[in-house]
């Protein structure tokens, strides 16, 4: 149970750490410096190529994302709520870590686009409220 939590702690990291890279590299590859940065420059790849490319890992995170919150809807509503705080935290201290490395005016900035990422959460978290009372209607 332990290697299971500890496993969908770490998927559940993973959106966070991506949000915290920067949005593109110098030579126009993806949005992070991972495996596929390499692999792009070495295929030398079309931009189409590049983004069916992403698009293609764009679905795998999301069926990821779905696998994770299966196995979260198994655990106990303690656990949940244990696993939510863990995580905050977590974010909460990432989040500090980078803005500490940043001067004044990217800090703003920073704060600024956390903000409205907040605000998008808030608003996709309404609209599935709002999709969930309209489909319980519907039945």
């Amino acid at each position: 149970m332990r290697k299971a939590l500890t496993a969908v702690l770490f998927a559940m990291t993973l959106p966070t750490l991506a949000m915290a890279m920067p949005m593109s590299m110098p030579e126009g590859g993806p949005r992070h410096g991972g495996p596929e940065a390499g692999m792009f420059k070495e295929l030398n790849l079309s931009k189409e190529q590049q983004r069916e490319i992403r698009k293609l890992m764009g679905e795998q995170m999301h069926g990821r994302h779905e696998i994770t919150q299966r196995y979260l809807a198994k655990l106990s509503a303690t656990e949940q709520k244990a696993m939510q705080d863990e995580l905050k935290a977590a974010k909460d201290k990432q989040h500090s870590a980078i803005r500490s490395l940043l001067n004044p005016e990217q800090q703003k900035a920073f704060d600024e686009h956390q903000k409205k990422m907040e605000e998008r959460r808030a608003e996709m978290a309404e609209f599935k409220a709002w999709k969930a009372e309209k489909a319980q209607k519907a039945n």
